[in-house]
């Protein structure tokens, strides 16, 4: 393809991509006798549809989100307490544009990161910007960052972008320096941004994890306004597995052994 007569044209307008179904659709337009116009347009179409493709990767390159935790892939009949019409109408990203935050509870192992990075997914799918990081490890780059000179520009990718997500809230103690960076992103966030945060601590028991009154008061009034909460009960779906696992070995050892005479 790359020695195709309008290939160096192509390039230099940073159009070689059209090479790739030109072909295509010069037969199409031959076959269904197209107007030139036409012809164009299925071109235009082509090169917009390989644009928007390469948005989302890059996006989903950049977001840290996991590609293998869709809410497809989420098994909704292992977690019968989640209210699967709320998720459905998160999926919509609505909440997004109306810069509404999303606050998910519940014991370890019951789905709260995998929904989380699923709701992520389908905001990149939409070309939205998202930053997705464990709570603990986004403040720690953000240390870092602050000693090596990139603290502002990290700083401002995190308040900018569309959707942040942080995952296991309150799962680590953090330093006074780490509970102020937090204050901060959720206060310059608040109805410019949406947030979703899961956490495996009750709602009452996240004041505890700035570990200063005022902070904590602040943080939450502005985290609890204008968003939703979902509370996830039950027991951990990698435990279940496992018991399953372990249950089914057992029963295959003690199943009798038949000898041939």
């Amino acid at each position: 393809m790359m020695s195709h007569p309008l290939s160096p044209k192509l390039r230099q307008l940073r159009l070689s991509g059209i090479l790739d179904t030109l072909d295509l659709r010069v037969s199409q337009t031959v076959d269904q006798h197209l107007a030139p116009l036409e012809f164009l347009a299925l071109l235009l179409d082509d090169e917009l549809e390989r644009r928007s493709q390469r948005q989302r990767l890059l996006l989903m390159s950049l977001s840290g989100c996991d590609n293998n935790k869709t809410l497809a892939h989420f098994d909704f009949s292992a977690a019968p307490s989640i209210n699967r019409t709320l998720i459905q109408d998160l999926a919509s990203c609505l909440f997004i544009q109306r810069h509404e935050n999303l606050l998910m509870c519940g014991p370890t192992g019951v789905g709260k990161s995998h929904l989380a990075n699923g709701i992520a997914i389908e905001a990149l799918k939409r070309n939205l910007r998202v930053v997705a990081k464990p709570t603990h490890r986004l403040l720690f780059d953000l240390q870092i960052a602050r000693s090596n000179g990139a603290y502002p520009r990290m700083l401002a990718r995190i308040l900018s972008c569309d959707l942040l997500l942080l995952d296991d809230f309150g799962l680590q103690t953090i330093t006074p320096q780490a509970a102020q960076d937090l204050y901060e992103i959720i206060t310059e966030r608040y109805e410019k941004g949406s947030l979703i945060i899961t956490s495996n601590r009750a709602f009452e028991e996240w004041g505890e994890i700035f570990a200063n009154d005022l902070l904590a008061s602040a943080a939450l009034d502005r985290l609890t306004h204008h968003s939703h909460t979902l509370v996830i009960r039950g027991d951990s779906y990698r435990q279940r597995t496992r018991r399953k696992e372990i249950a089914s070995i057992n029963s295959s050892s003690e199943a009798p052994i038949i000898s041939e005479s």
